[in-house]
């Protein structure tokens, strides 16, 4: 009778594999042009995990999450939330919503 482990050596065996993974590289017969976008010179030096463009409304979400982020950042240096709605150009519940979401 043969027994196999549930989560053992398999799971573990697979992430080595993963994290053993060769570089990206562009297909030998695509006549791809890699342009890329204005936060990578090309795809394959992109910072992202996941390109912002495949996901719907990925560009809007990520810059929302980079205000959002240097909203609180200026908020904890003590910049008040008027000050904020004005510089941002947004109203307050939207300064309010990026403080309340740390």
């Amino acid at each position: 009778m043969e027994t196999c482990e549930i989560g053992g050596a398999d799971l573990e065996e697979e992430q080595e594999k993963e994290d053993h993974k060769p570089p990206d590289l562009k297909p030998e017969y695509c006549h791809y042009r890699d342009e890329g976008c204005e936060y990578a010179r090309s795809c394959l030096e992109c910072p992202f995990p996941q390109c912002i463009y495949d996901e719907p409304r990925g560009r809007q979400r990520w810059l929302k999450r980079a205000r959002d982020r240097q909203i609180r950042k200026l908020y904890e240096t003590g910049v008040k939330v008027k000050e904020l709605v004005e510089l941002f150009g947004v109203s307050k519940r939207t300064v309010q919503r990026a403080l309340g979401s740390r």
